[in-house]
């Protein structure tokens, strides 16, 4: 019975020992894949459209603030008290606009590159689990988060993503 059991734990350290050296791992870096999709180049442009936009609403209230403190500075010496309080509130007013717009703008460019970058980063995922499973991988890991790992282990399987998204290195550059 004692042999029984010996042999049967034998085997079973043998067989958890094969499973351990048949697993297979590789490595990606997903930001060179998601630099290459053309999507990201998409997102880029609109993102650089929408900055565009804010940054015409911005100016135009910054040539607004300038022309009324010019006007201002000029007439200082001439304006009612009454007249000049008036004056350094509509001062006032258009700064404070401006800098609640700033703050707009730059949440807006954010939610704006959050909302593009969602499906890009799916994208993504997705093809890096079909490569994955497809060639019988165990774990992927993101090439720059690693601190040591051996290169004939491990398979870079960047190629083999892009490849899936139909990203070619003359489209890549």
């Amino acid at each position: 019975m004692k042999n029984v059991l010996k042999l049967a734990l034998v085997v079973a350290m043998m067989l958890s020992c094969s499973t351990l050296f048949a697993q297979k791992f590789g490595r990606i870096n997903s930001q060179e894949v998601m630099l290459a999709m053309p999507e990201t180049t998409e997102m880029q442009t609109k993102l650089q459209a929408v900055a565009k936009d804010w940054e015409e609403n911005l100016e135009t209230i910054n040539v607004e603030f300038n022309n009324k403190l010019q006007d201002f500075q000029k007439n200082l010496n001439t304006l009612s008290d009454a007249a000049r309080q008036i004056k350094e509130k509509e001062l006032n007013d258009l700064r404070q606009r401006g800098a609640e717009m700033q703050q707009m703008a730059q949440q807006d460019l954010a939610k704006q590159e959050q909302d593009l970058m969602t499906p890009i980063i799916e994208k993504a995922q997705n093809a890096i689990q079909t490569v994955s499973k497809a060639n019988g991988f165990t774990a992927i890991f993101e090439t720059g988060s690693l601190v040591y790992f051996d290169e004939a282990t491990m398979i870079d399987i960047t190629p083999l993503v892009k490849k899936e998204l139909g990203i070619t290195e003359a489209a890549a550059n």
